[in-house]
């Protein structure tokens, strides 16, 4: 079942690794939706930011464990994606900054 574009992903990651991988290749990631497939994030990249994407590697993130005294709990986990776009495109993510 295809998702609409703008409901598969959730946030652009913006950590040091992934902005030092834009800089050097265009690469980026986004957090997704846990039941997208690559399909799915591809389409939606594509649609949203009007790019060719040539490659999706997809990972699942496990939640962080948390205690508060004796008691242990997990945070949510999360999907990423890594999204690899054809030479010639990039995405603005810093507009304005």
């Amino acid at each position: 079942m295809l998702k609409e574009s703008y409901t598969v992903l959730v946030r652009p990651l913006v950590t040091e690794r992934l902005t030092a991988l834009s800089e050097e290749l265009p690469k980026y990631g986004f957090e997704v939706r846990k039941d997208a497939n690559k399909m799915e994030i591809r389409k939606a990249v594509e649609d949203m930011f009007d790019v060719k994407v040539a490659k999706v590697h997809v990972m699942n993130m496990p939640g962080k464990v948390k205690r508060r005294g004796r008691h242990i709990s997990r945070s949510n986990g999360y999907r990423k994606a890594i999204v690899t776009l054809k030479d010639g495109y990039s995405i603005e993510l810093y507009e304005g900054v």
